[in-house]
């Protein structure tokens, strides 16, 4: 039985990986082995890992790393405090593979560790480009100390293999978290009101909205020109699910809470809905908007319309639902006025999702079971051949 270990620092991150989780939990094959990080357990993002354990999943270890500050300095500290952490628990765990997903710093540092302790490395979400945050710098070297790739899209799995990694360690599988769009039954509208105590408006709207780490404009600045935008929209209602744990996070969190506290009947704020609870909310909205990456892989199969706000998702690949605007008040504006165009909303509805229609996981764990996981603790640079 071999010991795999999955990493989570994030209520979103968590909420992609449970049906993997769920999978490798029931094999035959494998051992799972859980490690919670990061903002899971932080009282100030709502103790996620709570939600881990409420679906049934032990965690083997947990590993406190958030320095109670969001600056670039504090980030950094929490990456060494994280990498310490890390090293003791894989000590105590001695996995024989460690799964990671996406881009953010918790990340890097798992891989460091990991790299050194030459336990092998499964990346999911390879290969892609965000150019408006450093994540997407963070994303390529996590596929550089990577042993495996599982990609959202056959570009991607082209990228990760042009970055110099052998083509048959490189799995074009699709986006992960569409599996639960497809395989966990929704709320309804009714039952998701009741869930959140809320009462929805003719138009709704679902607000993730993340600080663009290498933008020109602040956080604050980027964040203040969405919520004027935001107060002009008649008739709708405004659910907010707060900032990760990112450079100037805590301060788009503190001007959403101050928006909700005075616009009390037309907007609401959560630091964790939850996977089923998120999904449903998207599903019945008429847009989701911010810079979220659920606006640009999970939003085109809910057939719900995305207003992608800057550049921290610039270099995604996208579906025609996509409704791309400047952190300019006037265009985000308009695009709430073209997202609600009946012909735009047709588009929407019969929209393809480029990332895949699900079965991801399940793609994962048959690329899992015939592998060996010693022989791929060494890397063999993948040349490409140039005229």
């Amino acid at each position: 039985m071999k010991k795999i270990c999955i990493v989570t620092a994030t209520r979103a991150e968590y909420g992609l990986l449970k049906p993997l989780m769920t999978l490798i939990e029931k094999s035959d094959q494998f051992t799972l082995q859980v490690l919670a990080t990061g903002a899971h357990l932080s009282p100030e993002f709502g103790l996620t890992y709570k939600f881990i354990e409420q679906d049934g999943f032990i965690i083997n270890e947990k590993v406190e790393m958030l320095v109670s500050s969001d600056t670039s300095n504090a980030i950094v500290k929490s990456m060494g405090l994280g990498m310490i952490g890390y090293a003791d628990a894989f000590s105590r765990l001695n996995p024989d593979a460690v799964i990671i997903l996406g881009d953010r710093y918790e990340m890097l540092s798992v891989a460091s560790v990991a790299s050194i302790f030459t336990i092998p490395i499964f990346h999911l979400h390879g290969g892609e480009i965000t150019e408006g945050a450093y994540d997407d710098a963070i994303r390529h070297a996590i596929s550089k100390l990577s042993h495996l790739h599982f990609t959202s899209t056959e570009e991607y799995r082209q990228r990760v293999i042009q970055m110099g990694e052998q083509p048959d360690r490189v799995f074009n599988v699709g986006a992960i978290g569409l599996d639960n769009i497809y395989n966990v039954p929704l709320l309804t509208k009714e039952d998701l009101e009741q869930s959140l105590g809320i009462r929805f408006k003719k138009y709704n709207y679902q607000v993730t909205f993340h600080p663009e780490t290498l933008g020109g404009k602040s956080a604050k600045e980027q964040f203040e020109i969405l919520l004027r935008a935001i107060s002009q929209q008649k008739d709708s209602y405004f659910v907010f699910t707060k900032a990760n744990a990112d450079t100037d996070g805590r301060i788009i969190n503190q001007l959403i809470d101050d928006f909700v506290s005075k616009n009390p009947e037309t907007s609401a704020a959560y630091s964790s809905l939850g996977s089923i609870r998120f999904l449903s909310l998207v599903k019945i909205c008429n847009a989701i908007v911010g810079n979220s990456s659920s606006g640009i892989i999970e939003a085109p199969s809910l057939n719900t319309a995305t207003i992608n706000i800057g550049d921290r998702q610039k270099g995604r690949t996208q579906a025609g639902s996509v409704i791309n605007c400047a952190v300019e008040e006037e265009m985000i504006i308009d695009s709430f006025q073209r997202a609600k165009e009946s012909l735009f909303q047709d588009t929407v509805a019969k929209i393809e999702n480029p990332y895949g229609t699900g079965g991801t996981a399940a793609r994962i764990m048959h690329a899992l079971s015939s592998l060996d996981f010693n022989q791929l603790k060494t890397k063999k640079f993948y040349n490409i051949k140039h005229r």
